[in-house]
């Protein structure tokens, strides 16, 4: 387990007297504490973790990692020129220079003391539900360490690596993108032997700038990994931008997708609706035929991704049909019942023109009357007006209502009519609590509405608003 000495060494080269005593692990929200860990105070849009420092050895924190003076009730010990005098007992704060950089180096060298296998994986969708799958199919062999929830970036993903312990064999590692360099930087910290890349779309393009900056940053992590045989690079076949990626790396490369030329590959693929997707994959001169409970058709790519980890990693085919049947993957689709009898499906985590796109091909296989509520997808910079209009004419071709909800989905709404959508069935509304109350009056029992919208649109309030809570 991470130590204090630990800490010392990684920022400052060297321990310091005699003084040890463990930390259970890392955290940035003083509202949740575990005992015995570590706060860093980082300095956020709204707030300072500066304020918290002492509210977090209240609630059981050993260590504070500050990178300013504060007002304290505990003992403050600058490290910043790598000597000081340690107090006799923990809780105490220690002084750097920046709070980011300390937690990115003490993940750096704590990763470094592990000897286990590492998958990084990246792409535009489909990251959270690769990662959530790989982990649960390879924690039926290993002891597997994964991000907790979409903790991906430069800041989830040292904190993730904090809790790693030599029970762990291996990690699997969610690693989000928003400007070229974020990707190579977390590998840096990780160094992964094993990426998996989804696919590449337009999510964050506002900020990236375009989808070739997009492939860019996402081809880091191939660029990253060891030279074959140690590292592997896991590519889309389907997706050109990404097969192109496999002229990037020195791993060696292994192929998935829908194209009989790929190394692993599916076809006969049906989707169940609610109750999941059956397909056969096929990997060298082997077919297979499996079951698995993931919503939608386009599942059969989280199905490849975690069976191609799980092939590289020594997996026997029974091995990974009997890992996908014992899994406990929470699906980011949820379904939940409202007290008119319609049902929801809550996919309302964030959207993209491809995930949303993949979400009502998913509601064009299910029975009953369909109603899409779709709010704004944001950060798509050049890309807005297209994904908005291919998200409305795709909606046209599956709903039997539309219900849209910010600015952005005007342009939905005008793709929706032009495509010959009847105008009384289709509405728009500035906000979901309006949107709420006009679903409130025309949903009923058999009726499937899909709730799907940018995080920041808070489409989640639709589904609060309408849930039947169990008494």
């Amino acid at each position: 387990m991470l130590t204090l000495q630990h800490v010392l060494i990684a920022l400052i080269g060297k321990s310091i007297g005699n003084l040890d005593f463990k930390i259970s692990e890392g955290c940035i929200d003083s509202r949740h504490v575990p005992p015995f860990s570590m706060f860093f105070a980082l300095k956020g849009e709204n707030t300072d973790g500066h304020l918290f420092v002492d509210e977090a050895f209240a609630k059981g924190a050993n260590l504070a990692i500050i990178e300013h003076p504060i007002q304290s009730n505990f003992p403050v010990v600058d490290i910043r020129e790598g000597t000081a005098v340690l107090p006799s007992q923990p809780p105490f704060s220690l002084l750097v220079e920046n709070t980011l950089q300390a937690l990115q180096k003490l993940a750096a060298y704590w990763r470094r003391q592990f000897d286990l296998k590492v998958i990084g994986i990246t792409g535009s969708v489909g990251k959270t539900s690769t990662k959530e799958l790989t982990a649960s199919v390879l924690s039926q062999r290993y002891v597997t360490l994964k991000n907790p929830g979409n903790l991906n970036n430069e800041i989830g993903l040292p904190l993730t690596l904090l809790q790693l312990n030599e029970s762990h064999q291996v990690a699997v590692l969610e690693m989000g993108f928003y400007v070229p360099g974020d990707i190579a930087h977390l590998c840096h910290i990780a160094l992964p032997q094993i990426g998996i890349v989804t696919n590449i779309g337009t999510v964050h393009a506002e900020r990236a700038g375009s989808i070739e900056a997009i492939a860019t940053g996402k081809s880091e992590l191939v660029q990253a990994l060891p030279p074959a045989p140690e590292g592997v690079a896991i590519l889309n076949f389907d997706d050109e931008r990404v097969l192109a990626m496999a002229h990037q790396t020195r791993a060696s490369v292994f192929t998935y997708g829908l194209d009989p030329q790929a190394d692993l590959w599916a076809d006969e693929i049906e989707s169940m609706g609610l109750e999941g997707i059956r397909c056969r994959m096929h990997y060298r001169e082997e077919d297979f035929y499996l079951t698995a409970p993931l919503i939608g058709r386009h599942s059969v790519y989280t199905l490849l991704r975690s069976a191609a980890a799980a092939l590289c990693l020594g997996f026997s085919w029974a091995a990974i049909f009997d890992a996908f049947k014992n899994s406990q993957l929470q699906l980011r689709i949820t379904t939940v019942q409202t007290a008119s009898g319609a049902l929801l499906l809550d996919d309302t985590y964030n959207a993209s023109p491809d995930s949303t796109l993949a979400a009502l091909n998913l509601l064009a296989d299910l029975d009953g009357r369909k109603v899409a509520v779709l709010g704004d997808m944001l950060e798509l910079g050049q890309y807005e007006a297209d994904g908005h209009q291919r998200i409305g004419i795709r909606a046209a071709e599956v709903a039997d209502e539309l219900v849209f909800v910010g600015q952005r989905t005007k342009t939905s709404l005008n793709a929706a009519l032009e495509a010959g959508f009847p105008a009384h069935k289709a509405h728009w509304f500035a906000t979901p609590s309006e949107a709420t109350q006009y679903l409130r009056k025309i949903l009923k029992k058999g009726d499937i509405a899909l709730i799907k919208g940018s995080n920041a649109m808070r489409m989640d309030q639709i589904v609060s608003a309408l849930e039947v809570v169990a008494s």
